[in-house]
């Protein structure tokens, strides 16, 4: 089968994290940079990746790289590809640009030549002077870094973060990738009790939920490379297949979602069952004042609020009382990302380890508090 070069793109500091999603999955010939994660592999794997990677944002197809410090050696290089290979006579495709300490800075330029290129090149083979762009979408992006140009294709479309179970959101979420990201970087297990107290609309339970289950997080969605004329649909029907075979119905959970909002809860419930999870996981509203937990080794993982998300929230309150929390909980372990610097002051300890993390544009910190381990 064809060997071809996939990036899967990440939020910045969690590389790792989808590295190991990687391995797992059995892939080894990778290699991490900032942000993004380049695999060798075979075509089928498009539909795999794109499938089954919970942490990483988009899966892309290398389509080329080369150098480029001048807008002719950009469109020649942008000119030599057989574009017919990736793009139909009446697909829409649409450029994108990304450009950093590179000569060719400018992005709006970068992409114009790109497409100049593209459309001169397509000519040759669709005798047509002019492209309806009627058809399918298909996002090209040229992406220069010290002058290194890569062009690719997105074989995903919308972003990864966009698993088709949420229809409602609550106040300002967590995204999916994050959420999963977060629950991969603890020590919780399917035979843990798992609690979130500020669930929101219920994203890292879901999240969690799913990887114990090994429900893939993209079976409910569609991708763009469903219609790309050089992917065989019935690889991608053949791999959701499997995907569905690969389920744990059997996996038994305790996940307890608690919020003070009772919209809150009820997005949250809504968005569970439309995965069948409304058995795994106990929604019910709660303020974190009267949260009462079995001190029996469980986790929280949590996304309480925070000023620049949400707005004028008594932050430093809610992170007191979760602190009081930890205090009755000996055993348990708690993972929670906040924006808030002061965290573990107000939180009454330090924290065994503090990753930072970006969601969306803001810089939070991932704060984690290891339990004891449980006895056998």
């Amino acid at each position: 089968m064809e060997k071809i070069k996939l990036i899967a793109t990440t939020n910045m500091g969690l590389e790792a994290v989808t590295k190991r999603e990687l391995i797992d999955l059995g892939y080894e010939d990778i290699k991490v940079s900032d942000g993004k994660i380049e695999i060798n592999c075979e075509l089928k794997d498009i539909a795999i990746l794109n499938l089954k990677l919970r942490t990483a944002e988009r899966v892309l197809l290398l389509i080329d790289s080369f150098r480029a410090e001048t807008f002719e050696e950009l469109f020649n290089k942008v000119f030599e590809i057989r574009w017919w290979d990736y793009i139909a006579k009446d697909d829409n495709f649409i450029i994108q640009g990304r450009s950093r300490k590179s000569k060719l800075f400018s992005i709006s330029d970068c992409q114009r030549i790109t497409e100049k290129a593209i459309i001169e090149k397509l000519k040759m083979k669709y005798k047509i002077s002019w492209f309806e762009k009627s058809g399918p979408r298909v996002k090209i992006e040229v992406s220069l870094l010290n002058d290194i140009a890569e062009i690719t294709m997105d074989t995903s479309g919308d972003g990864l973060h966009k698993r088709g179970y949420r229809e409602v959101n609550y106040k300002a979420p967590l995204s999916e990738t994050i959420a999963a990201s977060l629950v991969k970087l603890t020590f919780w297990n399917k035979d843990r009790i798992l609690s979130d107290p500020f669930c929101g609309s219920g994203t890292i339970p879901i999240e969690a939920a799913m990887i114990e289950k090994n429900i893939a997080p993209g079976l409910m969605r569609k991708f763009d490379f469903e219609n790309f004329t050089f992917f065989d649909p019935d690889i991608f029907k053949e791999e959701k297949k499997k995907c569905y075979s690969e389920i744990k119905y059997d996996v038994k959970l305790e996940i307890l979602a608690s919020d003070v909002s009772y919209k809150a809860i009820q997005i949250a419930k809504s968005n569970a069952e439309i995965l069948g999870l409304d058995e795994d996981i106990s929604f019910f509203q709660k303020d974190i004042k009267d949260i009462d937990l079995p001190d029996d080794y469980g986790v929280i993982i949590t996304n309480p609020p925070y000023g620049e998300r949400i707005g004028k929230e008594d932050v430093e309150e809610l992170n007191i009382e979760l602190g009081k929390l930890a205090k009755t909980l000996k055993t348990w372990s708690f993972y929670i990302i906040t924006a808030n610097e002061n965290f573990e002051k107000n939180f009454g300890r330090k924290a065994h380890r503090n990753r930072k993390l970006y969601n969306g544009r803001i810089k939070t910190y991932y704060y984690q508090y290891y339990g004891p381990k449980p006895k056998r």
